[in-house]
């Protein structure tokens, strides 16, 4: 058998444990919904007013500088790992990927998207 007919089946084998779990639990549940069940719950407290937060944007824009910042690692780490066997070049390639991302910092910086009040 071929490597990838075994990655195939292996891959169909996940699918199909994943949507028989899913299947089974839809037949097994007990289905009883009434109104109350229905509703939101907020700690016991009948719900008032839209179900909507309005967060502000500072939030989204921190969550994002840190995604930005922490996918760098993925970068970093493998390149200090081979950089010796890659040479100088790998040198000077990763001076400049970070020479983008600390401007991309210095930005945000100067926006006062790092600032938390």
């Amino acid at each position: 058998m071929s490597a990838l007919v075994v990655v195939f089946l292996f891959v169909l084998v996940g699918i199909a444990f994943g949507v028989g779990a899913l299947v089974a639990a839809w037949l097994l549940r007990p289905s009883l919904p009434y109104e109350r069940k229905l509703s939101t719950y907020e700690c016991g407290i009948t719900p008032v007013g839209t179900p909507e937060v309005k967060l502000n944007i500072r939030f989204y824009v921190f969550a994002l500088l840190f995604v930005i910042f922490d996918v760098e690692i993925l970068y970093v780490y493998p390149w200090a790992v081979t950089a010796r066997q890659i040479g100088p070049a790998a040198l000077a390639e990763m001076a400049i990927f970070l020479a983008i991302l600390f401007l991309g910092l210095l930005y945000a910086w100067r926006k006062g998207a790092l600032v938390w009040e």
